[in-house]
């Protein structure tokens, strides 16, 4: 266990104080376990990936249940598809009762639909990233975060010295927050973690959850994807680039969605006024993932890099979700959106709070004429505001309409 303090803990402990399960979903070596451990230490731990524990539960499920009808930490639940029928009659036979399971998993696909299936109403999901910057820095969720809880009312804006120091949201840029990499202190085995993690995930998981993909082609649609990372994705030309079919980069972009590697952003479509790109846009979830998959090994590399812009974009979009995920706001979204005129913004993001629109700038600058497209979207969708997310030194009003707020501040 690393002994990190997560954002997401209160939620979780919330969710079981209401609900008789919780599924902790995320990508492999996140953190799903170790956070499931930290909350109920005491509670029975199956890894459902272990032999030993899938032939225990496999002998007899029912009888397992009888003997175990509460306080059982499953972990890798997807890969034992007949657990979720049986683990509805145990609920139901005592369905008030709440806090008896937490179930984790990295393949959300699977997970959902027997979720679906067999367990709607009775099971709470949460999504575990890798670690945010904050918790990096094992520092308190920004007060930012307030603002979705009080409907985007202004007052809740930051004005104060920020929490992060660029040094440390620069640190959490570059590595990413895979926990066991990030707490290395040694760029070579930094690396090696990445490679053995990389070449685990095509030739394990991937072989496991998926046994008839083409692992060769699956190795190189990645490669390409990485270097898309932040840019509206043509399907048409991605499959001519790996010498596949439409049909295999939809699939292929639903297994990337699915395992957590790839964050797919829809289409901001809710505008009567003007005609949008309807194309999916998204990036590698992990920045310390994405500079691996590009050979990009320290930040001065990075700053020279043509990926910058779209990488850190990326980075801001994940440090706001993650910080999303961790309070309880509920029922929300995030989109971008791009018009055939050339009108852009790169995050809005809409919920029960109202709609927040938001462009990011690696730099600390930004001409105000790049604003204009923030600017009319503000005022045709009757936003409160937007933010400018960028690396400048102060907090402040850029317009009566637009916030600059520096990323320290996420």
């Amino acid at each position: 266990m690393n002994g990190l303090k997560r954002n997401i803990t209160q939620k979780v402990n919330s969710m079981l104080e209401h609900f008789p399960a919780v599924v902790i979903l995320g990508a492999r070596q996140v953190g799903k376990t170790t956070l499931a451990k930290e909350l109920r230490p005491n509670w029975s731990y199956i890894d459902l990936e272990k032999p030993s524990d899938n032939q225990l539960f496999m002998n007899d499920p029912e009888f397992f249940f009888a003997q175990n009808p509460r306080n059982i930490i499953l972990d890798e639940a997807q890969t034992l598809p007949v657990l979720f029928n049986i683990l509805r009659g145990v609920i139901d036979e005592n369905r008030a009762e709440k806090n008896r399971f937490i179930l984790t998993g990295s393949s959300s696909p699977e997970l959902m639909n027997h979720i679906s299936e067999s367990l709607a109403g009775r099971i709470a999901i949460v999504e575990l990233g890798t670690f945010k910057a904050n918790e990096i820095a094992q520092i308190p969720l920004s007060p930012f975060y307030q603002l979705f809880q009080n409907n985007l009312a202004k007052e809740y804006l930051p004005s104060e010295a920020p929490p992060l120091t660029r040094q440390q949201v620069h640190h959490a840029w570059m590595k990413g927050g895979y926990p066991e990499p990030t707490l290395i202190n040694s760029s070579l085995l930094y690396q090696e973690w990445m490679e053995n993690y990389y070449k685990t995930y095509i030739s394990r998981d991937i072989a496991n959850l998926f046994p008839r993909l083409n692992k060769i082609a699956y190795q190189r649609f990645i490669s390409i994807l990485g270097k898309l990372s932040g840019t509206i994705i043509n399907k048409s030309e991605l499959a001519r680039a790996i010498e596949i079919n439409e049909k295999s980069v939809r699939e292929y972009l639903n297994i990337a969605e699915g395992t957590f590697l790839w964050r797919h952003l829809l289409s901001f479509e809710n505008n009567v006024i003007k005609s949008v790109i309807k194309m999916p846009k998204g990036h590698i979830q992990d920045s310390g993932l994405l500079h691996y998959l590009l050979k990009i090994n320290s930040l001065d590399e990075l700053y020279h890099h043509p990926i910058i812009g779209n990488s850190f974009e990326g980075f801001v979009i994940e440090e706001l979700i993650k910080g999303l995920q961790a309070i309880p706001v509920y029922n929300w979204q995030s989109y971008y959106y791009r018009t055939r005129s050339g009108a852009e913004i790169d995050l809005i993001l809409d919920g029960a709070f109202g709609i927040l629109p938001i462009e990011i700038k690696y730099g600390s600058k930004v001409e105000f004429r790049k604003l204009k497209s923030l600017a009319n979207f503000i005022e045709e969708h009757k936003a409160p505001f937007g933010l400018l997310i960028n690396q400048a030194d102060t907090a402040k009003w850029l317009t009566p309409t637009i916030y600059q707020l520096p990323v320290e501040w996420l």
